[in-house]
């Protein structure tokens, strides 16, 4: 009787166990020119979307205009949103002046605390910009309106924890 209990009784825990929907997180990556003489080079755009299920980040977005193929592109994590910092890992990317770039990474606690903050970010390096031709940082999942459209209401502020300075204050103007 025990023995036929098992199974009923897994089946009841794992369907009562609570479900843990996954977090969406996207960037626009653009061109980031490092001084003047680069602005030929640095051309460009991208949208990328990222699901975290618990520690899995999965990257997935498609770039194009770049002035020469890629050539490599990574995850990193700087120590505030727009600050640079250490690669991650390496991304999937063509070397082509367009294309799609994709990657898994098992991400650690401090890094998982690092995207909740705005610290990860991509770059895309092309053969003209070989020290970044498109950046972006990763920001939570939010209505992108095209340029030029105005919005009526409330408006897209990145809800960004704690970045060790105090708690993030919203932006009410």
């Amino acid at each position: 009787m025990i023995s036929r209990l098992g199974p009923l009784a897994a089946a009841i825990i794992f369907a009562t166990a609570p479900a843990f929907a996954a977090d969406n997180y996207q960037t626009d990556i653009g061109p980031t020119p490092k001084n003047g003489r680069q602005g030929a080079n640095v051309q460009g755009r991208g949208t990328v979307l990222a699901t975290l299920d618990r520690t899995t980040f999965t990257i997935q977005g498609k770039f194009a205009g770049l002035s020469s193929p890629a050539t490599a592109a990574r995850l990193h994590m700087g120590n505030v949103m727009g600050g640079t910092g250490p690669a991650i890992g390496d991304l999937k990317v063509p070397q082509a002046k367009s294309g799609e770039i994709s990657g898994t990474f098992t991400l650690t606690p401090a890094q998982v605390a690092g995207l909740k903050v705005g610290k990860l970010y991509i770059m895309l390096d092309s053969q003209s910009a070989p020290k970044g031709n498109l950046w972006g940082w990763f920001q939570p999942a939010h209505v992108t309106v095209p340029e030029g459209v105005p919005q009526m209401g409330s408006w897209y502020i990145p809800n960004l924890l704690d970045q060790g300075d105090g708690p993030a204050k919203k932006n009410n103007s």
